[in-house]
């Protein structure tokens, strides 16, 4: 019984964690996008409706990365439209915090 519970979670385990393994860079770059939008709102850069606007842009491409991981495999394609949003995000994250709006 100890060693079928035992097999069955070093299955789960190594399954899972070679799914996180194969988006690295996206899980990385996901994160420093959150900290930029983080430091805008913080230093003033950013408005209220920037920021949400930024917010939903990285919940799409959270929700994108999930539908591509939930069959175990992140194929080419998927890793390819994941990257597309990212840089996306990034250039709007960008403009956002550099453009000329008025802080509240």
């Amino acid at each position: 019984m100890k060693k079928t519970v035992f097999f069955i979670f070093a299955v789960l385990f190594t399954v899972f964690s070679s799914i996180d393994a194969q988006t690295p860079v996206v899980k990385k770059r996901q994160m420093n996008q959150q900290t930029r939008i983080n430091q805008g709102v913080k230093s003033g850069e950013l408005t209220k409706r920037e920021t949400v606007k930024l917010q939903k842009q990285q919940r799409n491409v959270r929700k994108t990365k999930r539908a591509a991981k939930a069959d175990g495999v992140v194929t080419r394609g998927e890793r390819a439209v994941i990257q597309h949003k990212q840089n996306k995000a990034n250039r709007n994250i960008y403009r956002k915090k550099h453009n000329q709006l008025d802080r509240d």
